[in-house]
């Protein structure tokens, strides 16, 4: 489905990105992943991927600084000499309530999680559009569609990925140039093993349950399959019906 294209997924180390990457590869797809912190969650990935047969590089890069993310894809475009797919994943919380938030938890997630994205679609937009050809799959999140209290931070990072990924799906669209963005709900990962009231969550989420990390890379390998060509500038949501 994907052979020989090539991909980025920022925050590629761990829970969402992690099967993100794993299920590119399995599609066929040669991947370049960042991380930032979890060198060790890196390198055992790239263990799984070489057991799989699969081919892939890890970096590590802060997507917050342009020149950062610049350099990995120079670094994609020097290892595979074209960039197919880029999924904007990296993130970080600093949940708290308003009252409360620290305008440095506010810049930090607002930095991460939206001027991130915006550093790497920037920086990778140029070849994609000489190429006349590319993909861009923005992780966005159900905060950012429908608000979630205590992550005023979050939320507001995650609704502005979403008019990110509109207004960039119309501008580049005739380049053959295709953005989306997928919006988890709540998945099983690091961030959500600690949450408070969960069964009262649950009882929120139609589906009666937490969602897998593989549900959300299917939907992303199929975002950057042909087999989505028509469909840009979308937000897809999986969570269960918490959304709906």
């Amino acid at each position: 489905m994907l052979k020989n294209r090539a991909a980025i997924v920022t925050g590629g180390s761990r829970g969402i990105g992690r099967a993100i990457v794993l299920d590119l590869v399995r599609n066929g797809a040669k991947v370049v992943f960042t991380y930032l912190k979890s060198a060790e969650a890196a390198a055992i990935l790239l263990d799984e991927i070489k057991e799989m047969k699969g081919e892939a590089e890890a970096v590590k890069s802060d997507s917050r600084e342009y020149a950062q993310a610049k350099g990995v894809i120079d670094e994609t475009l020097k290892k595979f000499g074209h960039l197919d797919i880029l999924v904007n994943n990296a993130g970080i919380i600093k949940d708290k309530a308003l009252m409360f938030m620290e305008p440095s938890e506010w810049r930090d997630v607002i930095e991460t999680n939206l001027t991130g994205y915006f550093n790497m679609a920037k920086a990778c937009i140029v070849t994609m559009m000489k190429q006349k050809s590319g993909n861009i799959i923005n992780i966005s999140s159900v905060a950012g569609v429908v608000g979630t209290p205590r992550q005023v931070n979050y939320a507001s990072a995650k609704a502005g990925i979403v008019g990110l990924t509109k207004s960039l799906a119309k501008e580049v669209a005739s380049y053959n140039i295709r953005v989306n963005a997928v919006a988890p709900g709540y998945i099983e990962t690091d961030m959500t093993k600690d949450l408070k009231n969960k069964e009262a969550l649950l009882k929120l989420i139609p589906s009666g349950r937490l969602g897998r990390p593989d549900e959300v890379a299917k939907v992303v390998s199929f975002l950057a399959s042909d087999k989505s060509g028509y469909i840009t500038g979308q937000v897809i949501k999986v969570d269960g019906g918490l959304a709906i």
